[in-house]
């Protein structure tokens, strides 16, 4: 009997030295959270953007014999982005070029020489910058992205050419929402807004600047 007892508590002992370390235990937990991690970095998020809550800024520069700013906001008509490992790799934009509000004050009392609020909306909707009347619409559409950058095809006037989005900064949420927001400047030559200032030596530049910042939803 004491015989068995002995072999008993042998093969526990040959078991037990059998089995894994405690270092090799860690290790593999280590490893588990590590491969957990990758899976959720290597995933895609899919969020369509809240128009209401979500913003696109604007902004226009003038040089020259008069330096000032008109700047304001752009109607986002609906959106939907996608996500991986923190940057943006995919989405679609259309963006309302009816809606374009100046929340500048850079305009003379008189309605002289730069004009009033209602003349700069009204000359925005016209053929020297948007047409609104022919391109209702403007559209951006994400074609890759990498860290804090992304590329896209933007489509203003009907002309379509690739532009950089910069500064991109992604906070996704527990609750499936996210925050995103990047800047892209994009030359307005390369869409057929060519209107030049009609005050002697002033300039008003080729580069209109855009900050975008989306409210977003997980995808359904």
């Amino acid at each position: 009997m004491k015989s068995a007892v002995l072999s008993i508590a042998a093969l526990a002992t040959i078991l037990v030295a059998c089995g894994p370390s405690e270092a090799e235990q860690q290790a593999a937990r280590e490893q588990a959270i590590a491969d957990s991690i990758q899976t959720a970095a290597s995933a895609e998020h899919n969020y369509v953007a809240d128009v209401a809550a979500s913003s696109i800024k604007w902004q226009g520069n003038v040089t020259g014999a008069k330096v000032y700013s008109h700047f304001g906001t752009i109607g986002l008509g609906k959106g939907s982005f996608t996500t991986k490992g923190g940057s943006l790799v995919g989405g679609q934009f259309v963006v309302d070029m009816t809606a374009i509000t100046p929340l500048d004050a850079n305009y003379a009392p008189d309605g002289s020489e730069q004009g009033t609020k209602a003349n700069l909306i009204g000359h925005l909707g016209t053929a020297d910058f948007f047409d609104t009347a022919n391109h209702p619409r403007a559209t951006l559409t994400i074609t890759s992205g990498n860290g804090n950058t992304a590329t896209g095809d933007l489509t203003i006037r009907g002309k379509t050419n690739s532009e950089n989005i910069t500064d991109i900064v992604i906070t996704e949420n527990p609750d499936g929402t996210v925050k995103a927001s990047g800047k892209l400047s994009f030359d307005r030559q390369k869409y057929g807004v060519a209107w030049a200032h009609f005050v002697k030596d002033a300039l008003l530049a080729d580069n209109i600047e855009l900050t975008v910042e989306l409210t977003g939803t997980a995808a359904q």
